[in-house]
């Protein structure tokens, strides 16, 4: 499928999906910029194209109409639950690979397109949720600051320097991989201070990294396995857990590290909310997390991951907009 088509069906794709109310193909041919450039005949022809090769990719789009809105013209849309995955799982390689193809995600969801299509259905009249068409995304994110530079260190074989959870001591490594594991991002590589593999978690990384010398100064040793390497040097298994409510159809990335529970006793819960089990090994990053996810998850104990994530939220609250 050529890049232009593949742009237009998703930037089609967007524009149904983030629709409470069916809009009508007058309207989608001012919000999908390569049907502006048709003439009536070509847009005709194309739309309905596009409708089935969309339909062929397995996206439901229903057809009705709303009077209020279009009097008797139909309309289309995407209904969010019949087009969302039920959960997927994957394994430790194909959460890396989903992790990159999210940062391009983050990119197209942000381009000037997708903004214009947004503000132009508002201003049409229909009532946009753009939180709709994240059901497009991959649900990993690569929000660490180091993560740019590491990446690009191990694609070029650059080694780089790097303080590590505030000590003083700069490190010095050969980046050989970038691994997810859970919920978050490491780097596997060689320190050169210690003359043997470590592998560090990105988001402690406390100033740097910045590359040292020129592109291709490492080789990874034939000799090494790194699949089996990194699992022998991940982190210690989680040894403890919390109960946090979470708004439903929200927090993706808490909700398929837990499981679903009870709510305390005589507790109720905020509309649209259901409590989950989330077992963690640092409250450091589990607070970090749940102070992210704001206003959609409430930690219901223990008391002290509370108070951390609620010491968290009112930093961030502090902060100048």
């Amino acid at each position: 499928m050529a890049q232009r088509t593949s742009e237009r069906l998703l930037n089609l794709t967007i524009a149904l999906l983030s629709a409470r109310h069916w809009v009508t193909k007058g309207q989608l041919r001012e919000l999908v910029t390569d049907y502006r450039r048709m003439s009536p005949v070509n847009f005709n022809r194309t739309f309905e194209r596009d409708k089935e090769a969309l339909r062929a990719l397995g996206v439901p789009i229903a057809t009705g109409s709303d009077e209020a809105f279009f009097e008797d013209e139909p309309g289309y849309r995407i209904t969010r639950r019949d087009f969302e995955l039920p959960p997927v799982d994957f394994d430790a390689d194909e959460l890396s690979a989903l992790a990159l193809a999210s940062r391009v995600w983050r990119e197209a969801s942000a381009a000037d397109d997708t903004i214009s299509a947004i503000a132009k259905l508002r201003a049409a009249g229909a009532q946009v949720d753009s939180r709709r068409f994240e059901a497009l995304a991959p649900r990993i994110s690569a929000s660490e600051p180091a993560f740019d530079v590491c990446w690009q260190a191990t694609l070029d074989r650059t080694r780089i320097a790097f303080r590590y959870r505030g000590a003083d001591e700069l490190r010095t490594v050969q980046p050989w991989r970038l691994v997810w594991r859970r919920g978050s991002w490491y780097l596997l590589g060689l320190d050169e201070g210690r003359d043997a593999p470590r592998m560090f978690k990105l988001g402690r990384i406390s100033s740097g990294p910045t590359t040292v010398g020129a592109p291709g100064a490492f080789t990874v040793p034939a000799d090494v396995d790194l699949g089996g390497l990194s699992r022998s040097l991940e982190p210690a298994g989680p040894d403890a857990s919390a109960l946090v409510a979470v708004r439903a159809g929200f927090q993706p990335a808490l909700t398929r590290r837990g499981n679903p529970a009870a709510g305390p006793g005589g507790l109720a819960l905020p509309e649209d909310f259901a409590c989950w089990r989330i077992e963690y090994s640092s409250r450091e990053d589990i607070a970090a997390q749940l102070a992210a996810a704001g206003p959609d998850a409430v930690v219901l104990e223990p008391a002290e991951l509370r108070v951390e994530v609620v010491r968290l939220l009112r930093i961030s609250a502090r902060r100048p907009a």
